[in-house]
């Protein structure tokens, strides 16, 4: 029998309160903290505590010795944020997130699924406990960010529905409400927001549902009530603010991939050797280290090549980026 992939789990007690977070040292040396990534479309984390690798030997962004990859504070996390649809500048999401009511809300869940179906977002948080997860974040601008989350596998929730076996992707979509996202007001993309896994991907165990932050309720600026988080690939996929998942046969069109087809692409996996056609994504700076801290080197998959990479064997990663 195949044994079930696992990472360690982390008591919300080794989490850094924001208020404590120069005591990080603690947490980094128990999690072995690894490197993953943040993107365009907002935050894109990094998974750290959760390499499958023993505590204090995880591979950290700037390759073995990964101490000095602390939580961000709360303060960064919240207020700087890309999320077009409370703002398009990183301070106005916070600005804006007393708009973005997130009650009532509903997922609903249809495609190529046995049990297509609506889930209110309190049932859904009964029905699938929190966990605490520490990521990095890397984004395409080449910042980054070290996020405790809290939520649960994105697979737990999928199998609820028993996709079908023509169901070869996942399709996601942002609420589309203009009064409770004033951003979309603005045609600055094409409204609602959709992005796209495929199946294998969202089944990964490292993909996440996330539900909360530091331990407290996910704030509307960082994609309340429900965000994905998939650890290995820029932050444009971690879509925020669900109320759509459908499975497909064939890929979705993902909205920045519309957008600019020759700057993102449908998979968005952080590879190094692929540079942003208006900057190098071989370096990344630690958001709150200060503009003068040294960058440190981009790993493939985010630093999570032991865990993704086989996913794409025999794949052109520069063709398919």
């Amino acid at each position: 029998m195949r044994r079930r992939y696992r990472p360690p789990f982390i008591p919300s007690s080794e989490i850094t309160d924001e208020k404590l977070w120069r005591d990080r040292r603690r947490i980094i040396r128990a999690a072995g903290i690894a490197g993953l990534g943040v993107a365009a479309g907002g935050l894109a984390t990094l998974a750290g505590a959760f390499s499958g690798r023993p505590p204090g030997k995880g591979k950290g962004n700037a390759g073995a010795g990964s101490e000095a990859l602390e939580p961000t504070p709360w303060k960064y996390i919240t207020h700087y944020n890309n999320f077009y649809e409370l703002g398009t500048s990183k301070s106005e999401p916070a600005e804006n997130a007393h708009y973005l009511k997130t009650r009532p809300w509903s997922l609903s869940v249809s495609g190529e699924c046995e049990k297509p179906g609506i889930l209110d977002i309190d049932e859904l948080l009964r029905l699938f406990p929190a966990e605490e997860r520490i990521y990095r974040f890397r984004c395409v601008e080449a910042w980054a960010m070290v996020v405790p989350w809290n939520g649960f596998p994105l697979s737990d929730l999928l199998k609820r529905f028993q996709p079908t076996s023509r169901a070869k992707y996942v399709e996601f979509r942002t609420l589309y409400d203009p009064e409770r996202m004033p951003g979309q007001k603005r045609r600055v993309l094409d409204w609602p927001y959709v992005e796209g896994l495929r199946m294998d991907e969202a089944m990964h165990p490292l993909t996440l549902v996330a539900t909360g932050l530091y331990g407290k309720e996910l704030p509307a600026q960082n994609g309340a009530p429900l965000r994905l988080v998939v650890p290995w690939k820029y932050g444009f996929k971690s879509i925020k603010s669900i109320v759509s998942i459908r499975f497909t046969e064939k890929q979705p069109r993902n909205t920045w991939n519309r957008m600019a087809p020759d700057e993102y692409g449908f998979y968005a996996n952080v590879n190094p050797d692929v540079p942003h056609p208006r900057w190098s994504q071989k370096r990344e700076r630690v958001l709150g280290t200060g503009i003068f801290a040294e960058k440190r080197p981009t790993l493939p998959f985010n630093g999570y090549a032991d865990e993704v990479a086989q996913l794409y064997a025999g794949m052109d990663l520069r063709k398919y980026f």
